[in-house]
């Protein structure tokens, strides 16, 4: 049965006939489109403003409080039918009188979680929940001192996309869905701890209370909060730094061109409409490379390599402020609304700061991972334009969604010209701003403000092709990288018998690194890795993504005959990093032999505490693991 709070025989039959008959959706000029990840009912009340006042405790791990939420009426007599989650307890519903509500807590599906119900008297504009998270709400990290780099006190951090944010607010969790927002932090056992979030604005009014606002409407999953041993450096009058103290030097260092990289997107597609723009480093157990979340990225320390080398990462990041953020997939089906454009995006940035010849060589890359990815792909899921119904929306988060949806529109600027699609580029923006869109929508403006404007161009174009059809047209752009082509050349006499050391590739760039590992054959004699090892010092690397690469391709012979050093180094690396992205291949390669399996799962033992739920889920998964492993 739900869980029933006491409530007035009136109102439970009230709550039960609406949860039974709801309205029929109103004719608004704005309304939601149909989101099968939300079990909210948007077009009936709809929230447009949160106040959050939560009290965080590290020592039961737990986030306590209320959040107030003001309402739209759309259907008279409709419900507030928000998403949470099993990790949130319902405490109690009141309306701004403090007059009690009553409410329903549905049975949580195993993907949307559990639906809270609402019925509203006429009067109410908004109503308070009070409730409690608990430890395990897939949002939320909480991390122990030893488990951070300064190891100064414990640290907490959240992860929205796609859709856990409605495990630690209850809220309307669907993309589609904006709001404005504000929130008070408190921090009663370690008020020495700083807290930020994804806001405008950030005041601290005592020591351990935090005060933040978001004055403009952004979708649920960009709510992001951290608390941690935190120091800030300046990079720019609107530019910052955050991390913990023995990062933020080299973080800083390594994020100087940041006020560069904003001033490039706001030449090329319109004004940073956001205030600030800083960036945190978090832990490594942070689950991505790095989370758009306005106002304040959320960025890998995996990225730090020391000779921005990986600094792409923030630029696709700082793309977000425009594609994501400012125009925002109104569904998960969507999602290459966002990456598509936000790669495309981040590629001219890298062209304009660092060169088009980089540019060229991180493109190549990406199309060539996504031949990859597509190769293991069901036919369903190689479409931009996504079936998710019944889904974890995280299916939607493959290569195909951000490296073809970015070759498509690159392939629609070579048509069209880079100076046209700019200038449609920035009207996609500028006309859309702080909305969430469908692809229908995108294709409309497509056609009538781009393909409309020249039919000998469109005409070369196949658009259904791109949004619904399997695999890359072939028609794909693939641009030429002299970078590269060197390494497909020194690949080649290498895998021909040449010396590792007559290479020459001590000055290599890491998109040429990765070229040359990711390509070498599989037979390879294990003779000749660590003599590439013991020439270029590949296993000492301190950038992770050309170590990951390495201990892949070591792995891709076999876990029998691992160099014991090789074997330390890779047990360290997943241990300490929790980067999906590198954890997962890397744990893949490991199981499928039964000796690396053992292994597999003796390192996971000891780092899955460690790991955020996403990727934990994951792994899980992948090793088969149990509740007693």
């Amino acid at each position: 049965m739900p869980a029933l709070r006491s409530q007035p025989t009136l109102a439970l039959l009230t709550l039960l006939a609406a949860c039974a008959s709801p309205p029929p959706a109103p004719d608004s000029p704005n309304p939601v489109p149909d989101d099968p990840h939300s079990q909210s009912r948007p077009n009936e009340t709809r929230v447009t403003h949160l106040a959050l006042d939560l009290s965080a405790d590290f020592a039961s791990q737990s986030l306590t409080g209320t959040a107030q939420l003001s309402l739209q009426r759309l259907v008279p007599g409709a419900p507030l039918v928000l998403d949470t989650a099993p990790s949130i307890s319902v405490l109690s519903v009141h309306a701004a009188d403090g007059s009690p509500r009553p409410f329903l807590l549905a049975p949580a599906d195993p993907i949307l979680g559990s639906a809270l119900t609402i019925p509203l008297e006429p009067q109410d504009q908004s109503v308070s929940v009070r409730y409690s998270v608990r430890s395990d709400a897939r949002a939320v990290q909480w991390l122990a001192p030893e488990q951070t780099a300064s190891r100064r006190g414990p640290f907490l951090f959240t992860q929205g996309q796609a859709i856990l944010t409605r495990s630690w607010i209850p809220l309307q969790d669907s993309p589609g869905v904006r709001i404005t927002w504000e929130a008070t932090i408190r921090q009663n056992d370690h008020p020495e701890l700083a807290a930020v979030m994804s806001a405008q604005s950030r005041s601290s009014t005592a020591p351990g209370i935090t005060q933040f606002a978001m004055p403009h409407p952004v979708p649920s999953y960009l709510i992001a909060l951290a608390i941690g041993a935190l120091e800030r450096r300046e990079l720019s009058p609107r530019c910052a730094v955050w991390a913990e103290p023995g990062l933020v030097e080299l973080a800083a260092q390594e994020f100087e061109d940041v006020e560069r990289m904003v001033s490039t997107c706001e030449s090329l597609y319109g004004p940073y409409r956001w205030g600030r723009y800083d960036v945190l480093v978090l832990p490594p157990s942070f689950p991505f490379g790095g989370m758009e979340n306005p106002c304040l990225t959320f960025a890998t320390p995996t990225i730090l390599a020391g000779d921005k080398s990986l600094v792409a990462l923030i630029a696709h990041e700082l793309a977000h402020s425009w594609s994501g953020n400012l125009v925002t997939n109104a569904t998960w089906r969507d999602f290459w609304l966002n990456e598509g454009f936000t790669v495309y995006v981040e590629q001219r940035i890298v062209e304009a700061i660092f060169g088009a010849e980089r540019a060229r060589a991180e493109t190549q890359n990406g199309i060539t991972q996504l031949e990859s990815e597509l190769a293991s792909l069901p036919e369903g899921d190689q479409r931009l334009h996504l079936e998710l119904s019944g889904r974890d929306p995280d299916d939607a988060m493959t290569a195909v969604a951000y490296d073809k949806g970015a070759a498509f529109l690159r392939r629609l600027e070579l048509a069209f010209g880079r100076a046209r699609f700019d200038r449609f580029v920035r009207a996609w923006f500028d006309e859309h701003a702080f909305r969430s869109l469908t692809t229908e929508q995108f294709l409309a403006f497509l056609q009538t403000r781009l393909l409309d404007s020249d039919r000998s161009a469109a005409a070369a174009i196949d658009v259904a092709d791109w949004v619904h059809g399997k695999g890359l047209p072939a028609d794909c752009p693939r641009p030429r990288s002299e970078l590269l082509e060197a390494s497909d050349a020194a690949r080649e006499r290498f895998v021909a018998g040449a010396s590792a050391a007559s290479l020459a590739a001590g000055a290599w760039s890491t998109p040429q690194w990765l070229r040359f590992l990711n390509s070498l054959p599989a037979a390879l004699d294990r003779a000749r890795l660590v003599e590439l090892d013991e020439v270029y010092g590949l296993t000492r690397s301190g950038n992770s993504e050309l170590l990951a690469a390495w201990l892949e391709r070591n792995l891709a012979a076999g876990y029998l005959g691992l160099p014991p050093a090789l074997d330390a180094r890779l047990g360290g690396f997943l241990r300490e990093v929790g980067r999906r992205k590198f954890v997962k291949p890397l744990f893949a390669a490991l199981a499928k032999t039964p000796e690396g399996l053992v292994r597999a799962k003796a390192i996971y033992a000891e780092a899955r505490q460690r790991y955020h739920a996403v990727t934990r889920g994951t792994i899980d998964q992948l090793l088969g693991w149990s509740a007693g492993g």
